[in-house]
């Protein structure tokens, strides 16, 4: 069992700091896993998590990766969990660069809208603990300090987009560091998201495409969220990356263990998708607190777990399921059923 900033040394310039799990139940925040590594005399951050004593195990893993001169800054996404500290960048003493997704600048700038429209989409569900616009500020009060931005932020988009050849694969993207650094567009968990390799200590950090076969954002894109699974299972298999990383697993896989890891998910994902196929191909409109409950089971009979596993995201996840199936609410009323629409008349 890991603790809030524990540093799990990767080689000797490369350490992941071990974030922590979302309580709501005792009001305390999930904190994404955060990577500092050093190539050459650049200081290479991928995240920065969020709250203070997050903020100190970073820069205690600067300190032991050192030395450096200059500093990258590399945001996966814009999710609160993985931007509170991301002035840090800022006050390390030395030259600085910040990059983030264009896509996901709307969400760091309001993410109490960002989560509104999450959670509009589950409001008639019965897992919210109040309206949708109470539940969001709620939820980001619990992300403190939050600091997304900071003097040097760019988007990755005002760089040439470049074809980044690894191995058999052809991705896109933008690299750093003379190479050494690959950011990689995966765009599967929410619009903006990026997957990083850092090529010399052979470390492939997923983040939050990671945290289960289904995404529940309301930006998710199942497809490119599968994709980018199958991408890394690759990348492993052919030596090119040797230890998986990412958002929330407090942990490191390496090898076949993290290949087999990378299976298993998309295995359940295609089970999944499987399973809700069979709950909505009955007669008449699906009623979505019935298949969110059915879809719950089906998950936990699966194994199916993800980063957060509590009602809230189980809902938003099957919320996801029934727009990937093609079925959409027949009206705006927040327990509306959902049926697949008809083809468009002559």
């Amino acid at each position: 069992m890991t603790v809030l900033g524990e540093l799990i040394g990767i080689d000797e310039r490369t350490v992941l700091v071990a974030g922590q799990a979302l309580d709501l139940a005792r009001g305390r925040p999930d904190v994404a896993n955060a990577l500092v590594h050093r190539t050459g005399d650049t200081l290479v951050l991928v995240d920065t998590g969020v709250t203070e004593p997050f903020r100190a195990a970073l820069r205690e893993a600067a300190d032991r990766v050192g030395p450096w001169s200059r500093v990258l800054l590399l945001t996966t996404h814009g999710h609160l969990d993985h931007v509170g500290n991301n002035d840090l960048a800022d006050v390390l003493g030395v030259p600085a660069e910040h990059y983030v997704p264009a896509p996901d600048l709307g969400q760091m700038r309001d993410p109490v809208a960002y989560w509104v429209r999450a959670f509009e989409r589950v409001a008639g569900l019965g897992v919210l603990p109040g309206p949708p616009r109470e539940a969001a500020e709620k939820v980001v009060s619990l992300f403190r300090p939050l600091r997304p931005f900071g003097a040097t932020t760019r988007t990755y988009e005002e760089r040439p987009p470049e074809r980044i050849r690894i191995g058999s694969l052809r991705l896109g993207g933008w690299t750093f560091a003379g190479g050494a650094v690959r950011v990689l567009r995966s765009q599967g968990h929410c619009a903006g998201h990026v997957v990083v390799h850092l090529r010399d200590c052979g470390v492939l950090h997923l983040s939050d495409e990671a945290n289960g076969p289904c995404g529940p954002m309301a930006d998710a894109d199942q497809l490119k969220l599968q994709t980018a699974l199958g991408s890394a299972a690759r990348l492993l298999e052919e030596g090119e990356a040797e230890v998986l990383t990412d958002g929330h697993t407090f942990a490191l896989r390496r090898g076949a263990g993290a290949v087999s890891h990378l299976d298993r998910m998309l295995d359940q994902a295609a089970a999944l998708h499987a399973a809700a196929l069979e709950l909505t191909t009955g007669p008449g409109p699906v009623r979505p607190d019935a298949f969110t409950a059915a879809c719950a089971e089906a998950a936990t009979a699966l194994g199916v777990t993800g980063a957060n596993p509590n009602p809230l995201f189980t809902a938003m996840m099957a919320v996801n399921l029934l727009h990937a199936l093609g079925l959409r609410p027949e009206s705006p009323a927040p327990d509306a059923p959902w049926s697949r629409p008809g083809p468009p008349r002559a």
